[in-house]
């Protein structure tokens, strides 16, 4: 635990994170955050990551339901279900994020806006049954949003995409929205 709260990761097999820890910092020298290393952590509140952590694993954070906050500038693919079911989750920085996997945020109950510049790939369900997101916005790097993207985002209001051809695979990226600014 460093002084200041924070609990360092080092990313050790095995490595078991003390009950009551609800800030995490991950060490320098971890660069993927390994499949269940935080699954169903009911404490964890906050996670910052440093610029070199480039992937999030398949079910990294799946059932944090305190996790709020989570900056990861560096982090390129976030993997199936990573944050799934993050219920209290409301900040997500993720500058670089460029490809967001099958399920990877669905049933984020409490995140409202997400600005993805760098996205590339958005696989199917992503977004799924985030009941209070409104706004989401994407760069020109966009290349495909997969079927069921946005379904059950019963709040949301605007998207930003770039127009492109081939951009929407599916016919049923918003099912369960009836509509949606796309701008």
């Amino acid at each position: 635990m460093a002084a200041d709260g924070w609990y360092i990761y080092y990313g050790r097999d095995g490595e078991i994170i003390a009950r009551h820890v609800t800030r995490v910092c991950i060490h320098e020298s971890v660069t993927v955050i390994p499949a269940h290393a935080f699954y169903k952590n009911l404490d964890i509140e906050e996670v910052e990551c440093h610029d070199r952590v480039k992937t999030v694993e398949e079910h990294a954070f799946c059932g944090c339901f305190s996790l709020r906050r989570v900056i990861m500038p560096g982090v390129k693919v976030v993997d199936r279900r990573a944050f799934y079911y993050c219920k209290a989750l409301t900040d997500v920085e993720c500058g670089k994020l460029e490809i967001i996997r099958h399920r990877a945020f669905m049933r984020c109950e409490s995140l409202t806006i997400i600005n993805l510049p760098s996205a590339k790939i958005v696989e199917n369900s992503v977004f799924c049954d985030c009941t209070a997101l409104t706004t989401i916005s994407f760069g020109k790097e966009l290349e495909s949003i997969e079927d069921e993207a946005f379904g059950g985002c019963t709040s949301l209001q605007r998207i930003t995409i770039p127009l492109k051809d081939g951009m929407l695979t599916h016919d049923i990226i918003f099912i369960g929205r009836a509509s949606a600014v796309i701008g």
